[in-house]
């Protein structure tokens, strides 16, 4: 089964059992400024899983698309790609740990609706509780997965393997097939562990589905396997998240009154399974493949070190034009960063594997036309998208050519200090294979690796420490300010669009406790005079103290009123809408012809504009600069 048939499926299946199916969201958050991507299929449906009614229902389901950075290093195995899909379904206070249980169970093993899976190859984990806070062993699951494998014929016992801090020493016995993890494995809360959770927290244990592939152990990663092995026989394909706690002001937990399902399965890693093939990039990316071999020369799985780097073009490249459609071009900060990023380490790996110039740009018609049902947009954006990672790779070999001139200089006595290493891959974007590949062509032995190791780590933890708001994954920041600043950001939109034309639509957009960011379509800079006459009028609605009116609206309604939303986005039928003004404006009487603003927003917000004054603040903008070709800028704080 191809993975458009297993998605289709998978909405068909839920569809039928009562679930809403709503369309995916973009990669770049719209409403949790404080992560530069969409990194898991919850991540949009975290509001509703806290408590917020969601407009279509107690019953959900979706396939969105996701990225995560932290494993772009991971790349180059059987299972870890950046960007991929996840199939959820969501109760927001409906059913529970039985009905979730066997639907999935039955969507994965049924071969009439479902995927048609052997039961054989799944097995499963659970929560073994956690003494230390008074959470009990989810035996509840246990008893219903030993019920599900018995009605196909399956006797599964259940064991303990226990906590990592033990190094899964046991591994698994023969009929075992339900095993139990602890809190690291199979607990989920928004601060990780029970420990870390505040007060008033959300979560609850989970249970994932793996799927056995049957391949040898590598002792490499352990003297025994289990499904929570590293070693590719187990992959993950699915994890139904029960959350059923609180914690409380004294820090013990109770039982939350209204209990969610959130369930997340990889489809991408469906798709290995239901092949039978243990690679998703083979499973899923064999179109690409095919368009590397042809250019290479070379066959893909011939040799370790060329399937990496096909494993990683083919993953690269895929990722940078889901990106660059969703309106994310190659720069030097933030999401941009990330698909340069992306785009040259798929050059390094191209030249590496023998593939010509500018052929990876030759790939996005072939994913175009792979995606062309699912996410159209990406087809109609396809000269652009090829335009762009064509551009970004030629700007990539202007730098090679200078890292190379500067690699001369800096081998010229034979050694490489870990101060040239270090500048050669910062400064340069030099990668370290190319380095090593390099010293070795000109005979140089001496390289201080351990000591480029050293300032690479330093450099990160500092990088780390100072992007912490920003780079966080998750969840968004509902802090006084950053709701102040999220308010001040619809205010400044609808001033740009004032004073600089309707044109301006946002393009991105990060909002942290102490400033706002906000991407916006213009083509040149913006005048000292401008952005005098922006603050002024943002000022100005702030004094005015407008109310701030939530509203939930069909979209065509909410469309036809003039709603800023994001472009090319697909939105359910029924939005979150956020309009600010005329005084006297209220929920039940919106005054939606009389508003200053109007925008498709999942908040939060204020009541009043008034509150962004409080403590004698007002509106300060103190940057505008451009971005990419066509995209500006502005970073703006409140302030005394």
């Amino acid at each position: 089964m191809t993975f458009d048939q297993i998605r289709s499926r998978y909405l068909t299946f839920f569809k039928a059992r009562g679930h809403a199916i709503i369309p995916a969201a973009s990669l770049v958050p719209q409403n949790d400024p404080t992560t530069l991507f969409t990194g898991s299929g919850m991540q949009p449906m975290v509001p509703y899983l806290l408590g917020k009614d969601h407009p279509a229902g107690t019953r959900i389901a979706d396939s969105q698309k996701a990225f995560r950075t932290g494993d772009i290093e991971e790349v180059g195995d059987n299972r870890h790609t950046t960007l991929f899909e996840m199939l959820g379904n969501w109760s927001l206070g409906d059913y529970f740990k039985k009905e979730q249980l066997r639907w999935i169970f039955t969507f994965l093993t049924d071969g009439d609706e479902g995927v048609g899976l052997d039961p054989k190859r799944l097995y499963v984990t659970v929560f073994i509780g956690d003494e230390k806070n008074n959470l009990l062993p989810d035996t509840e699951s246990v008893s219903i997965w030993k019920t599900l494998f018995a009605e196909k014929g399956i006797e599964a016992r259940d064991t303990i393997i226990g906590s990592e801090a033990e190094g899964y020493e046991r591994g698994m016995s023969e009929g075992e097939r339900i095993f139990g993890y602890d809190v690291k494995k199979n607990w989920w809360s928004r601060a990780g562990v029970p420990s870390a959770m505040p007060a008033g927290e959300p979560g609850g244990p989970d249970s994932e589905i793996f799927y056995d592939f049957g391949t040898p152990h590598d002792e490499k990663f352990g003297k025994h396997c289990h499904p929570n092995c590293d070693c590719g026989r187990f992959v993950e394909i699915g994890n139904s998240v029960f959350m059923q706690y609180f914690k409380k002001s004294d820090g013990t937990f109770g039982l939350l009154p209204k209990q969610n399902v959130d369930f997340g399965g990889g489809l991408e890693r469906i798709t290995m399974a239901a092949s039978g093939v243990s690679d998703v990039i083979a499973a899923c990316h064999r179109p690409i493949l095919d368009h590397l071999e042809r250019a290479s020369g070379k066959k893909y799985g011939e040799n370790v070190d060329d399937t990496r780097a096909f494993r990683i073009i083919a993953d690269h490249i895929k990722a940078s034009v889901f990106l660059i459609a969703d309106s994310v071009l190659p720069s030097n900060t933030d999401q941009g960063y990330f698909v340069r990023r992306l785009i040259r380490r798929a050059v390094r790996y191209a030249d590496m594997l023998g593939v010509g110039a500018g052929e990876l740009a030759k790939i996005v018609p072939t994913l175009a036309e792979m995606y062309a049902e699912s996410y159209p947009d990406i087809k109609r954006q396809v000269t652009s998208i090829q335009d762009a990672v064509q551009k970004e790779e030629e700007r990539f070999r202007v730098t090679l050519a200078r890292g190379m001139k500067e690699f001369a200089r800096c081998a010229k006595d034979g050694a490489l200090s870990a101060e040239d290493i270090f500048q050669l891959v910062t400064t340069y974007g030099f990668p370290l294979e190319l380095i090593l590949e390099e010293a070795a062509a000109k005979n140089i032995h001496s390289i201080d690796i351990d000591g480029f190791n050293e300032l690479l780590k330093k450099h990160q933890e500092l990088s780390r420490a100072g992007s912490e708001q920003k780079f966080k994954g998750g969840l968004a920041d509902v802090s006084a300010e950053t709701t102040c600043l999220h308010t001040a950001h619809h205010l400044l939109l609808k001033a740009l669009q004032i004073v600089l034309g309707p044109d301006v639509h946002q393009r991105g957009s990060n909002i942290t406790a102490e400033r706002l960011r906000i991407d916006f379509s213009y083509g040149q800079k913006m005048t000292d005079e401008q952005k005098r006459e922006v603050e002024r009028i943002v000022n100005e609605k702030i004094t005015e103290d407008l109310p701030v009116v939530h509203s939930e609206l069909a979209k065509e309604d909410a469309e036809k009123l003039g709603a800023e939303h994001e472009f090319g986005q697909k939105y359910p039928d029924m939005v979150s809408v956020y309009s600010i003004g005329p005084k006297g404006a209220t929920k039940e009487d919106p005054q939606f012809a009389q508003t200053y603003s109007i925008e498709f927003c999942g908040g939060p917000h204020v009541e009043h504009t008034g509150e962004l004054a409080e403590g004698g603040r007002h509106f300060k903008i103190q940057k505008e600069e451009a971005v990419s070709a066509g995209i500006r800028r502005i970073k703006a704080v409140l302030t005394k």
